[in-house]
């Protein structure tokens, strides 16, 4: 069954990806995103350290999951094993941008180290 995350809450994620990062330093670094059918995982892309064209490293920061029977987001947290956990310390809600702001200034260490 194929879960319709809505356009508008997806086009909110996208551009806080690009929000993420100062136009100066995206030529390193990025914020982006990986759409499934039931959540969006947000991701820290980097240049290869070398310089080289290998493709850019992904690293997942956290999972927004999508409950469309309640029309909610619930924020995830992924662990050093690569899998990822409910994050306790916010509820679920139907405004993905609070869970976003969480992510971006929360401060807490599971999100960005």
């Amino acid at each position: 069954m194929l879960v319709a995350i809505p356009d508008t809450d997806i086009a909110r994620v996208r551009r806080w990806c690009i929000a993420r990062v100062p136009e100066h330093a995206r030529h390193q670094v990025g914020v982006d995103y990986d759409l499934a059918d039931r959540h969006i995982t947000i991701v820290e892309t980097r240049a290869p350290w070398d310089g080289s064209n290998r493709d850019w490293t992904r690293a997942p920061i956290a999972r927004l999951h999508y409950t469309a029977s309640r029309r909610e987001w619930t924020l995830y947290w992924r662990d050093r094993n690569h899998k990822f956990h409910r994050y306790d310390q916010l509820d679920p809600t139907p405004d993905v941008e609070r869970l976003l702001d969480h992510i971006a200034n929360s401060g807490d260490p599971v999100f960005w180290g």
